[in-house]
C-alpha cells in the first residue's frame, strides 16, 4: 500500500480547480480508437472514503482482457485532497488514484473509472481528468446517468442508447445483462465511444458492472479497512 503525497500545486479553491479543467479540457484527444477489446490489460480504478477521518484509499486491478483474471494490483491511502463539490469530484480522488496506478508492477493498459468522462457538465470527469495527467488511454462506466438524458435501450444485453446533453451525444446508456438498468458508458481520453462500449459489454460476462469496478470496488474498501485495523 502506497502513502499518498498531495502535489503542492494542487487546487485548494473551487475557482481554481474549475480553471485546471478549463486548461486540461483542451488537451483531451478524441481521435484515437484505443485499444481493442478482449487483448492486453485492462484495469479498473476505484476509491473508498472514511470521512470520519478525511482519508481515501484508491485501488487499481489490472486485468487480462482475454480472460479478466487478475494480473496486479495496487492501493494507495492518503488525505482527502480537496472538499466535496459536485463536478470536481476527481480533485478529490486523483492523487490517490495516481499513486495506486503509479505502484503498479506492469502497464495498465485501457483504465475503466467507475465515474464519467465527457459526460459531465464541464465535459471532463474523471476519466478524462485520469487519462490526460496519466497519459493512458481511459473510459468511464458510472451507475446513473448524472444530469443527462437518454431513451431506454431495447431489452437485449447490448442495446444502446445516446445519452444527452441537448442535441450533444455526451455518452450511451448501455445494456450490460438483459431487461436489467443500464450502465452509462462516456470516453474519458484516447478512446472512441464505439470501443468503450465495445470494452464494456467485454468487461460484464457476468454482472451488469465491469469486473474492473467489481475487483476495485472491493480492494479500496478493504484498502480502506487495513489501514486503520488494529
Amino acid at each position: 500500500m502506497t502513502t499518498v503525497r498531495i502535489p503542492d500545486d494542487w487546487p485548494a479553491t473551487e475557482e481554481r480547480a474549475r480553471a485546471v479543467q478549463d486548461e486540461l479540457r483542451a488537451r483531451v484527444i478524441l481521435d484515437e480508437p484505443g485499444p481493442p477489446p478482449g487483448a492486453g490489460h485492462v484495469t479498473g480504478v476505484d476509491v473508498a472514503y472514511d470521512d470520519e477521518r478525511d482519508v481515501v484509499a484508491a485501488a487499481a486491478v489490472v486485468l487480462d482482457a482475454s480472460s479478466l483474471e487478475v494480473v496486479a494490483e495496487a492501493t494507495a491511502v492518503g488525505r482527502v485532497s480537496f472538499p466535496y463539490v459536485p463536478g470536481l469530484l476527481a480533485f478529490r480522488e486523483l492523487p490517490a488514484v495516481l499513486a495506486a496506478l503509479d505502484a503498479l508492477p506492469c502497464p495498465p493498459g485501457l483504465v475503466v473509472c467507475d465515474g464519467y468522462g465527457l459526460a459531465h457538465p464541464r465535459r471532463f470527469g474523471l476519466a478524462s481528468h485520469l487519462g490526460v495527467l496519466s497519459g493512458l488511454p481511459t473510459i468511464g462506466v458510472a451507475k446513473n446517468p448524472f444530469t443527462f438524458t437518454h431513451d431506454d435501450p431495447d431489452a437485449p444485453r447490448g442495446s444502446a442508447s445516446a445519452l444527452l446533453a441537448g442535441s450533444e451525444e455526451v455518452g450511451r446508456a448501455l445494456r450490460t445483462r438483459d431487461a436489467v438498468k443500464p450502465v452509462f458508458v462516456s470516453v474519458g481520453h484516447r478512446v472512441t465511444l464505439d470501443n468503450a462500449c465495445a470494452h464494456t459489454l467485454a468487461l460484464t460476462p457476468d454482472y451488469r458492472l465491469p469486473e474492473t469496478t467489481r475487483r476495485a470496488d472491493a480492494l479500496c474498501r478493504r484498502a480502506l479497512r487495513e489501514a486503520y485495523s488494529v
